[in-house]
């Protein structure tokens, strides 16, 4: 399946659940993701463009990488016909190059080494030097998955604005995910 950079970021976050992502030959199958717009408070591009957003303004199908408290790295996809959308990559099912991952991570079982946008960033060797990079151009590789796969939908992790907003999507029945998802 094709993957639509312009569509609204809630549309391209499910699209990515069950796509393939890799950076430099490391990588898995996408099994959760959130969506952020430049009207949500908690988007960094809420407010405007500024300092370390302004990837989020350029062009469509761009990395956007950030550190997060100082520590860990986070890859979003920019994305949408408005500026200001991405798409956070929380976590995928890691099945190319688990060696190096388990390397970068420290040997640890499949299930933790991407659970978590922190954690994948830090398995497939994501670095700042990433920022504003093509997400479909070498060193990445995004192939749309086959078909669409039954989902979970539920709030957003560790926002306080605007925390919600059921943007929060993942793979029905997946191991890997960052942290299960609600009860209904």
């Amino acid at each position: 399946m094709s993957l639509d950079f312009t569509a609204r970021p809630q549309t391209f976050a499910t699209a990515l659940i069950g796509a393939r992502l890799s950076l430099d030959g490391v990588g898995g199958v996408i099994v959760e993701t959130e969506a952020y717009e430049i009207s949500d408070p908690a988007s960094h591009s809420f407010g405007g463009p500024r300092g370390r957003n302004l990837i989020m303004f350029g062009p469509v199908g761009r990395a956007y990488v950030y550190r997060i408290y100082g520590l860990h790295l986070c890859l979003n996809i920019v994305c949408g016909t408005e500026p200001g959308g991405a798409v956070l990559i929380r976590a995928l099912e890691p099945d190319q190059g688990i060696d190096t991952m388990q390397e970068r991570r420290g040997a640890q079982a499949t299930t933790a080494l991407c659970s978590g946008p922190g954690r994948l960033c830090q398995a497939l060797g994501v670095t700042m030097a990433h920022n504003g990079l093509p997400i479909d151009a070498p060193p990445f590789e995004l192939v749309g998955g086959a078909a669409t796969p039954a989902m979970l939908v539920g709030p957003r992790i560790g926002v306080t604005k605007a925390a919600d907003r059921p943007w929060r999507y993942g793979l029905a029945g997946s191991k890997y995910l960052s942290r299960p998802f609600p009860r209904r």
